[in-house]
C-alpha cells in the first residue's frame, strides 16, 4: 500500500540513459565521432547502474 508513493530510482536513470543515447546518435549523424564515443561511454555507465539497481530489487 505504501509502495505507491515510493519513487523508482531506475526510472530516472532510464530517462537519462535514453537522452544520452539520443545525443550520441545526433553527434554521430553530424560526424562528431569523439563526442559520440564519449556519450556512448556515459550511457554504458548509466546502463550498468540501472542493471545494478534492478538486480537489487529482485
Amino acid at each position: 500500500m505504501f509502495g505507491l508513493f515510493k519513487s523508482n530510482p531506475s526510472k530516472k536513470l532510464r530517462k537519462t540513459y535514453d537522452m544520452k543515447l539520443e545525443q550520441a546518435m545526433h553527434a554521430q549523424r553530424k560526424g562528431d565521432i569523439k563526442t559520440y564515443s564519449m556519450l556512448t561511454a556515459e550511457a554504458e555507465k548509466i546502463w550498468a547502474e540501472i542493471q545494478e539497481i534492478e538486480g537489487k530489487e529482485k
